[in-house]
């Protein structure tokens, strides 16, 4: 079993006895750590919210993004615009309706599409596997596929440049806790799977270092009469997920992993009891960006800590400042406090610089960084 050595930390003046919890009075808790909550960390108890900012100049800047208006319908997902990307992730926005009429295959990476709106049937090498909204689907890098929609369909494509998909460890509570290997789902080699097999010329078309190769066959190539193995597509809702919680202490993000890649981790927030003990943190609490850059895909739901965000934007804080709950989420969570946590969003946290693509930079909100005033604060 792991286990660690006792070690107590440094302290000096007004603080609490507990990270997150009963705080000196009027002060707002700030923590700054290393690796993301996994390595060294010191928690700093301010006069003033540490992002209660007048003005700010710059390139860097915390950015909001509405993905609803970037213009990404089409038949092809291996074309769909770049948002944000670095060397180990790239993450694209696609909209489709009907049904592919050609195949696909990233030789660049593994792809995990997350399904924000639709549903329809996944065709790959593998079978059949229908999706809806919700889900995530990992398809290995090398896997021929494409998708027939029953509903308009609009989802985020997650690219792992550099590495498979895995599943966390689990630690401490096992590895049944969070969702069970159980209820994760693979492609069946079923009817609609074998009805759709032709002898009718299709292509695919195959993305290998950012370049596309299209290769016809007197035949529809997704003709696998059988296999065995352990590598192949899963399917995994975030309706199957139950998170981590504590009444009595705010969990950080790290705790609603659900895929580690190289460079990279993606969370599910999905609803939950927000903390009952009246000592315990129950917004989500400052921290610096010290190690990673932080991205929110907001799926649907209320969204509590953020203000004016909507279903289909997308948050990106960069290394290099402090963020948290907005000011009126704080000022909530301290005199009325919610009960209950109802949004799902999806988080990706790179340990590269994210750059921003032409698509995501137009789309940006540049009043979003104001959002974070204090209220009647004016520069």
């Amino acid at each position: 079993m792991s286990r660690k050595w006792i070690s107590f930390p440094i302290r000096e003046g007004e603080s609490s006895r507990q990270a997150h919890c009963d705080f000196p009075q009027g002060t707002y808790e700030r923590e700054m750590g290393r690796e993301g909550f996994f390595g060294p960390a010191s928690h700093l108890h301010h006069k003033h919210p540490p992002t209660g900012w007048i003005d700010w100049e710059g390139p860097l800047r915390p950015h909001a993004f509405n993905f609803n208006q970037i213009p990404s319908e089409g038949d092809c997902p291996l074309q769909a615009p770049l948002a944000l990307h670095n060397a180990d992730v790239k993450l694209r926005l696609w909209k489709t309706n009907g049904a592919m009429r050609h195949l696909v295959r990233n030789g660049d990476g593994d792809e995990l599409l997350f399904i924000h709106e639709g549903a329809g049937h996944l065709y790959c090498d593998f079978g059949h596997l229908e999706f809806r909204d919700g889900d995530y689907l990992m398809i290995p890098r090398g896997t021929a596929w494409r998708i027939e929609a029953t509903q308009p369909v609009f989802m985020l494509l997650i690219e792992n440049t550099d590495g498979a998909y895995q599943l966390p460890e689990k630690g401490l509570v096992g590895p049944h806790a969070i969702f069970d290997a159980a209820v994760l789902d693979h492609p069946r080699l079923d009817d609609a799977f074998r009805a759709q097999q032709d002898e009718n010329p299709w292509q695919i078309r195959i993305k290998r270092r950012e370049q596309i190769t299209t290769v016809t066959y007197p035949y529809n190539p997704l003709d696998v009469v059988g296999w065995h193995g352990d590598n192949t597509v899963v399917r995994l809702n975030w309706r199957d997920i139950r998170p981590l919680m504590s009444h009595r202490y705010h969990l950080p993000p790290s705790a609603h992993t659900t895929f580690v890649a190289n460079g990279f981790v993606v969370c599910t927030f999905t609803p939950r009891p927000v903390e009952s003990d009246p000592g315990a943190l129950k917004v989500p609490f400052f921290h610096n960006n010290d190690d990673y850059d932080e991205v929110l895909f907001y799926h649907r739901g209320n969204f509590f800590s953020r203000d004016n965000i909507e279903q289909g934007m997308v948050t990106f804080h960069p290394c290099g400042f402090p963020h948290g709950p907005h000011p009126k989420a704080l000022k909530k969570a301290s005199t009325d406090p919610a009960t209950f946590a109802d949004e799902v969003a999806v988080m990706i946290d790179t340990r590269r610089a994210l750059e921003v693509g032409e698509a995501a930079a137009a789309v940006d909100v540049p009043e979003y960084v104001n959002s974070w005033r204090a209220p009647g604060k004016e520069s």
